[in-house]
């Protein structure tokens, strides 16, 4: 038996696609998943199953959580060592502040055509004087916001997003 991370994406922000975690927890449950828990209402949740196949696991509960809540979620599912691997690829671990490195969890490596638009969406903001960079490694996305989440060049004010699909590496 393996214990597995799911991300939900999109659940409980900003007062819409409520999902009850209690609920949610029942639902992972109904799929013969044991020792569910989940984090806040935040839409992650661990639980242990005997399966390995993660697409499998993710298909699986973005199905679950359509029939039981009326909503679509994209599912990333990860096993622990999958996780713990993309931890240890961070590639900003000289940056001193956690707060300032994210990671976007992919259910696979990201297309080129996807690290294309990326990379010219990167470049125009160095144009704009930001000096955030993106670094694709696997099916993660790393994000080190080197003057903090949503910093704007010539602004002193800070605007920051929901953060539903960004962990802290």
């Amino acid at each position: 038996m393996a214990t597995h991370l799911a991300l939900l994406r999109g659940i409980n922000v900003g007062g819409r696609n409520k999902v009850p975690m209690a609920e949610l927890r029942e639902v992972v449950t109904s799929l013969g998943h044991t020792g569910v828990t989940t984090y806040i209402q935040s839409g992650n949740v661990l639980f242990t199953t005997p399966e390995r196949d993660t697409a499998k696991l993710a298909s699986a509960l973005e199905a679950a959580i359509t029939g039981a809540f009326g909503l679509t979620s994209s599912v990333v599912v990860l096993s622990r060592d999958e996780l713990a691997q993309i931890l240890d690829r961070n590639p900003y671990p000289e940056e001193p502040n956690p707060k300032l490195v994210h990671v976007v969890f992919l259910n696979a490596e990201p297309p080129a055509d996807l690290l294309d638009r990326i990379k010219a969406a990167e470049s125009a903001s160095a144009a704009k004087g930001s000096r955030d960079t993106v670094t694709a490694i696997g099916p993660a996305l790393y994000l080190h916001q080197r003057a903090g989440p949503g910093a704007v060049p010539g602004r002193r004010e800070r605007h920051h997003g929901d953060g539903q699909e960004l962990g802290h590496v």
